[in-house]
Formats: C-alpha cells, structure tokens, sequence
C-alpha cells in the first residue's frame, strides 16, 4: 500500500509518501514570508500553499521514486489549523482523489504528530503522549490504535505560543522556540526562578502567565537593553525551565494515573533540548519507555501524515468527498 501525505495546516506546505517499506520521502516548502510579521498571517499563508502545492507533492513523488498511478490513497490535514490554509490542502487532495479514483482519508494533525512515532519506532500500547505544538498542549491516553483519551490540554496559550511571544517580548525573530533553545543551552536556567502555573490540577496547562511575568521583570530592570546584553541567555534558559518542569510535572501525574510503561512526546516544542532531557530522566525514573520523533518529524510535517493516513487505511478508515475541515481542535 502506498499513500500519500499532504500536510496544509498552518504555513507548511509539506508532502510525505509512505509505503509497506516505510517512508519513502519527506518534502517541506516552508514560508519565510511570515517572519517580517512576527507570527502568520493567515491569508499570505494560504496564497503560499495554493502556489507551492503541486510542485511539493510532484517532487515528494519525484523523490519517493513512485508514479503517480502507484498511489492507493491520499492523506490530508483536515484539522485543525488555519481555514484557509487546510482548504487549499483538502481541495487539492479531492481533486486528485476524484482524478485518479483512489480513496481519500481525513487526518486529525494532533492525532498525526502522536503516530509521527510510529515512523521509526514502535511505542507499545497502552502509552501517554505529551503532545505540545505551538497552538496546543495535550496529554492524551493512547489505548489503542485511534482509541484516545484526552487527560488535559492548556486553558489559554500553548507552550509553542509561550515561546514565541516571549520571544517576541525579548526582541528574539519569529518562530523564537528554535532560537530561545540554542540561547538556553548557554545560560543558567537558574537564573530566575519564572511561575510556574497550574500545579495543584493534575493534567491542565497554563502559559499564558509566563509571558506577562517575563515582561514586567524586564520592565522592572534600571537599563533593560544592557540587562538583555548580559543575561538574554540566562533569561531563555529560565524561561525553558519553567516551561518544560511545568510540562514534566503534568507527564508524571499522567504516568502515575494510568499506570503505562510507554511514554511518546509529539509536536513541534517536542524538538526543544531541555524538555528531552528532562523527559528522559523522567522515563528512568518511572521505568518507562520514552519515544521521541526524530527532529524533521517534531514540527509540522506531510509524514506523519502518511503514516496516519496509512494506519487507517489499513484499518479501512476511509472518508469520503463530503468531507469538511475543522480549523478547531473538537476531538483527538
């Protein structure tokens, strides 16, 4: 079985094919454009997809060494994400369903980073996963294959968003997680000692304080320029270990509370150094298993898209033309 992944969700214009021999290419046409707004802009990012669509599967297929008429099925982000943005991707896949008639399959994105385990590894079931993007923050019982059970998600920012507009706040450039971790690996996490919210709720998240405290204690400094000259790497460091400890604490209360010997990290701030590491030290202690993507399938990518895509398919989890796109998160 062959299938092809397209990935349209936000400002990645990606696609991905996978077969029973396992990933076969991995294309990403990323959109610089954003970076002189500090963040998306939601209608420059779907004239981007709707230019760059057909030259990125070609060359996913080019790279992949697979025809066209090889394909079995067509996998699309169908949510969430920006609307605009996932209706060039799901327009673009009917038509090529339609074309070539060949089944089409609806993927969940969230759902999508989770399975973007399963690309190099096997995580055993039953397993939790820390899924944390720059638009949400999960933890989510995987019992089995499709079978999930969400524990709790982030009340307002996600740690993705924290970092960027803490990023922002530091004069950092857009996305800033990237740049906050590289900066981080060279200060004192222990620099200052940033809020960490939400503790006494076992599986909830909340960010969107850290933001506000990391500007009123730059407010707070005599000659704030000078004091970011200094310590902006001090500053990172802190702010990844308010994060990531906040995001640990959360891990272990899930492992504790389903008693799982399988762990997964997903989603784009799965790439940040400080949370690997603590999460590996949290594995050991708990004796458990921990399961990470490699880092070109952490962020938004058309391969695990395929691979979800082709563990429904094997599942006989089809869609059909009708179906629509959801830009909110409503199920996992």
């Amino acid at each position: 079985m062959n299938i092809l992944g397209i990935e349209s969700s936000c400002d990645e214009t990606a696609a991905a094919v996978y077969s029973d021999a396992g990933l076969k290419s991995n294309v990403i046409a990323s959109q610089a454009i954003h970076e002189q707004y500090g963040g998306v802009v939601p209608e420059l990012a779907s004239r981007a997809h709707h230019k760059t669509i057909w030259r990125t599967v070609q060359q996913a297929l080019d790279e992949s060494g697979m025809p066209l008429d090889a394909v079995d099925a067509v996998a699309v982000t169908q949510g969430p994400g920006l609307m605009g943005s996932l209706l060039v991707g799901l327009c673009f896949s009917k038509g090529l369903c339609l074309s070539r008639g060949i089944p089409l399959i609806g993927v969940n994105h969230m759902e999508a980073h989770i399975y973007a385990n399963f690309i190099d590894g096997d995580p055993e079931y039953p397993f939790v996963s820390l899924t944390v993007s720059g638009g949400h923050t999960q933890l989510v019982h995987i019992e089995e294959p499709f079978k999930h059970r969400l524990l709790g998600e982030t009340r307002d920012d996600a740690a993705g968003e924290a970092f960027d507009k803490i990023g922002k706040i530091l004069g950092m450039p857009y996305p800033a997680g990237p740049a906050i971790d590289r900066r981080a690996k060279e200060g004192n996490p222990y620099f200052h000692d940033f809020p960490q919210a939400m503790l006494d709720n076992d599986f909830e998240f909340s960010f969107s304080g850290l933001k506000t405290s990391v500007m009123y204690y730059l407010e707070g400094q005599q000659d704030r320029e000078a004091f970011l000259d200094e310590h902006l790497n001090d500053i990172c460091a802190s702010v990844s270990r308010a994060i990531a400890e906040v995001l640990i604490k959360k891990l272990r209360n899930a492992i504790k509370h389903t008693g799982v010997k399988s762990v997964v990290l997903a989603g784009g701030v799965s790439a940040n150094s400080m949370l690997r590491a603590k999460a590996k030290k949290l594995a050991n202690e708990q004796d458990c298993t921990l399961h990470i993507p490699k880092l070109a399938y952490c962020t938004d990518n058309a391969a695990m898209i395929a691979i979800t895509g082709y563990m429904m398919a094997r599942r006989n989890q089809f869609s059909d033309m009708n179906l629509k796109p959801f830009a909110s998160l409503n199920s996992v």
